[in-house]
């Protein structure tokens, strides 16, 4: 697995040349303006080696909090543990996430497309799947207008292909990053009116495009909105907007992805009397074939594992293990792995930045072209050219970072400072996202990332746990030209010139809302269990629990007061591989960047408590249990 991807690698000594050398002194975080006739000079940047990170260990209680169970679900746990013979210690964890009946284990463990909501429950899809089989019976020309990222050209791949099978006149669009900026804009709308288009579906953005789907109806083209994001006050007045957060809308499950609305959008389609006859084969699965770019989109926008996106990606997972279309295929190969085992975080960390790279860096039509094609040849083409973009952009990414971190430890207290607010008119636009993770990554405070795009600051905020940067843009949106997102990830544009009032404003709302207990990380913990309990029926079972992500994040165990076995060693410079014992039991256990704790297992220490998750090593052809460490008391 590739460390580097999404700031898992912090390097404590890396060299930087060519600084800019007019920082502006003074003006904490903040650049100005790089002047194209200003002399670089070579210079060696050093950063701090930061201090061992301090974690809060909590235990997680129901529903995620940190309260005991109460003792109707100790009776569900015990009444769990009995029924599916496991460990009690799994019931308990299952019983927290809601899994505290046989049916729901059952439908947990082995989901079907029959555990799906109805998708006609969303708000506007009965009007949606009217006006898509009005053009298709009429001959419309339909545009899929989607987003650039993972969840964008994904979601654009699933609705392009759906709407050839059952014989639209359907094309794609994807805008530029650079030129044409996120989501539904005029570009796209221009470029509907050209095409002859009368029905735009957009996928993944639109619904805060208020003016551009105004246009587009004056234009004589209807819009239909599939998208997940928060719609805020005022949001586009389209012919159908299908958006979960919308405030009309009950649909039960509000985390979907783009991608995953508008595969409820095609479930709809496939049970519409008139569509059924043009999917050919009625025995035939024919939903169950896109779950691929469903598993992809969920996995890679971060969003909840938990009701519909479990079932979406487990079963999509399998797909993509057992059979993948040869754009997924050629991709998965590109990037040295090979279908049959391949997780959620394999996907998040190696595949998703290949094509995110893509959109980055250029044009991200191709990346559709990549997922679509039919010809194994031209995917082969497509993913060594994704290949070379992630490449290219880890590059970029490398250098911003070493600059964005120079900034910060030149011009910030982090001690006062309640955010990291960067401006670069140079950075990449590409990949100012993934460096602002990376910060967070470094210095846990939530960061805002911005570069100049067409005389405008535009950049990506990233957050910490429990802090909802979405929120605290929202308290300083009368300094923002616009902005949109996540509780823990947004998007956002500022006037140049307001960047300083803007800063101030966001940091004052930072300084207020992050209190010093936010200002630490926490490593929730599920349960405390002695080592001898990890029997490899225990490991094979919690291995199920799979696919791991928020809201079913792999289990973190505590134990306490183990005996360091041998000498610990470094290993590839920044981790830590040891081993335990405990009853005369061993085990091995790394630590990935925890070479600094070194000193904390001494050999022989026998009251050494750790805080871990548990995986599989194979080793000779046999699998197991390993200790993958996140802290060490």
């Amino acid at each position: 697995m590739d460390k580097t991807e999404f700031g898992l690698q912090v390097d404590q000594r890396l060299h930087y040349f060519n600084r800019v050398r007019n920082s502006a002194p003074g003006k904490p975080g903040c650049v100005r303006p790089h002047s194209t006739d200003d002399n670089l000079r070579s210079t060696t940047f050093y950063p701090r080696m930061p201090p061992p990170r301090e974690y809060r260990w909590t235990f997680v209680g129901s529903n995620g909090s940190s309260q005991p169970q109460p003792l109707d679900q100790l009776e569900a746990t015990k009444r769990l543990s009995d029924e599916l013979n496991i460990s009690p210690t799994l019931a308990e964890i299952l019983a927290r996430r809601g899994v505290d009946t046989y049916d729901d284990a059952r439908a947990f463990f082995r989901p079907t497309l029959d555990d799906l909501h109805d998708p006609y429950l969303m708000d506007g899809m009965q009007k949606a799947v009217d006006r898509i089989v009005r053009a298709v019976s009429n001959k419309e020309k339909i545009l899929v207008y989607g987003d650039y990222d993972v969840d964008g050209t994904n979601g654009t791949a699933l609705l392009w292909t759906f709407l050839k099978r059952i014989g639209s006149d359907v094309s794609y669009f994807i805008p530029d990053r650079i030129k044409d900026g996120y989501g539904l804009s005029n570009v796209g709308v221009s470029r509907a009116q050209e095409l002859g288009v009368t029905l735009l579906i957009s996928i993944d953005c639109g619904v805060t495009a208020v003016k551009q789907v105004d246009g587009a109806r004056e234009l004589g083209i209807d819009v239909i909105v599939c998208d997940h994001h928060e719609p805020g006050e005022q949001f586009a007045d389209a012919y159908a907007v299908l958006d979960p957060l919308k405030p009309s809308c009950s649909y039960p499950f509000k985390y979907l992805c783009g991608c995953a609305v508008g595969f409820k959008l095609i479930q709809a389609l496939s049970l519409n009397e008139t569509v059924r006859p043009l999917l050919g084969d009625p025995d035939e699965d024919v939903l169950s074939s896109y779950l691929d770019f469903v598993a992809l989109a969920t996995t890679a926008d971060i969003v909840q594992l938990t009701d519909e996106n479990r079932v979406l990606v487990k079963l999509g997972l399998e797909l993509l293990n057992s059979n993948p279309r040869p754009g997924i295929r050629a991709l998965i190969e590109t990037s040295g792995m090979k279908p049959g085992r391949i997780s959620a975080g394999q996907i998040v960390f190696i595949l998703a930045p290949r094509i995110n790279a893509v959109g980055r860096l250029g044009d991200a039509m191709r990346a559709v072209e990549l997922l679509t094609s039919d010809s194994s040849e031209r995917a082969l083409e497509l993913a060594k050219v994704a290949e070379e973009e992630n490449r290219n952009r880890r590059k970029i990414d490398e250098e911003t970072f070493l600059e964005a971190q120079e900034l910060v430890e030149k011009y910030l207290n982090l001690e006062n400072e309640g955010a990291i607010i960067l401006h670069q008119e140079r950075w990449h636009p590409g990949v100012i996202g993934i460096v602002a993770s990376r910060l967070v990554e470094r210095y846990y405070r939530p960061t805002i990332m911005m570069t100049t795009v067409e005389g405008v600051a535009k950049g990506s905020a990233r957050s910490v746990a429990g802090f909802d940067i979405y929120q605290a843009l929202k308290r300083c949106e009368d300094k923002i030209v616009q902005f949109g997102g996540h509780k823990y990830a947004a998007g956002l544009a500022v006037e140049v010139d307001k960047i300083e009032e803007f800063k101030e404003a966001f940091s004052a709302v930072a300084k207020e809302l992050l209190t010093d207990e936010l200002r630490i990380p926490v490593i929730k913990i599920d349960a405390e269990i002695p080592l001898t309990e990890l029997t490899p029926k225990f490991v094979r079972i919690l291995s199920q629990f799979a696919p791991f992500g928020p809201g079913n994040m792999r289990p973190v165990f505590v134990v306490r007061n183990v005996e360091v076995y041998g000498s610990p060693r470094i290993v590839g410079e920044k981790h830590l591989k040891f081993k335990v014992k405990t009853n005369g039991h061993v085990f091995d256990a790394i630590g990935f960047n925890l070479s600094h704790l070194i000193s904390r297992v001494a050999p022989g220490r026998r009251d050494v408590a750790l805080a871990f998750s548990l995986e599989e090593s194979d080793y000779s052809g046999e699998s197991f249990p390993q200790l993958k460490i996140k802290d060490i008391k």
